[in-house]
């Protein structure tokens, strides 16, 4: 059985270590992207066929260099997890800096796209072609939360990112789609089981589930055959507001 090659970014934390462990364990050789090697070295704790390689989405140089030390090590690449994001603080829009928002934007849209790019190059010249793209989007891709503007606005924007991959990528055997998070148990959302502001002005605790379930779906989506493909997912707690938000 020929090797399945995956590439995870944001994969020292979170979502991202959480399915690059699942990988692993489904038999994928797994790349891990991040920006602290230290974090990358504890996902891959005790585990052979994974590579740490220390990456900063948003430079593009750093990208390059991600994409051509996996085709070195591997000779390919079947799956690329998009999935490295940050947020800003939760203040009202105009009270932001423009280096706070730039920063979101360069990491969380920037950073997606310059992956996909050389994630789209690599896979249309290899033997043989095609591969998987899964952006991670957010519940925050089409419904925003309070005091979110950069995250929601690059969340937004993924969207047309998964839909512009698909379409160009179709001719090449480049599939992709997109999962939906809301309240995954990460360090990001543990704000959410201390109470957190809603759009009516009140403060909520909100529930939130394991991270098993989001991994699961990735896996899912992961393991399809090419010409198959989940569009979109969306994957959440169940009694989160969303359904009526705002």
């Amino acid at each position: 059985m020929p090797l399945k090659i995956a590439l995870v970014t944001g994969a020292g934390s979170g979502i991202g270590r959480a399915v690059a462990q699942a990988l692993h364990g489904a038999g994928w050789t797994v790349v891990l992207a991040g920006r602290r090697r230290d974090a990358l070295e504890e996902t891959a704790a005790g585990r052979e066929r994974m590579l740490a390689v220390p990456t900063d989405v948003a430079d593009p140089g750093e990208v390059r260099a991600l994409f051509e030390r996996t085709q070195e090590a591997y000779g390919r690449l079947d799956l690329l997890f998009n999935n490295a994001g940050i947020g800003a603080p939760a203040v009202p829009m105009d009270e932001l800096s423009f280096e706070q928002w730039k920063a979101v934007v360069d990491v969380n849209l920037t950073g997606a796209f310059l992956c996909a790019q050389q994630a789209m190059r690599l896979m249309k010249a290899q033997t043989p072609r095609g591969g998987r793209i899964v952006n991670n989007g957010s519940i925050s891709a089409y419904a925003p939360r309070p005091h979110s503007a950069p995250y929601t606005a690059t969340k937004h924007a993924i969207t047309g990112l998964t839909k512009s991959i698909s379409l160009d990528g179709r001719a090449y055997d480049i599939a992709c789609g997109q999962i939906d998070i809301g309240n995954a148990a990460t360090e990001m959302s543990a704000p959410m089981a201390r109470g957190i502001l809603q759009a009516n002005g009140s403060t909520l605790v909100e529930p939130r589930m394991e991270l098993r379930h989001v991994a699961d779906a990735v896996l899912y989506m992961a393991g399809l055959p090419l010409d198959a493909n989940v569009q979109f997912m969306t994957v959440m707690a169940t009694a989160m507001p969303l359904v009526g938000r705002g």
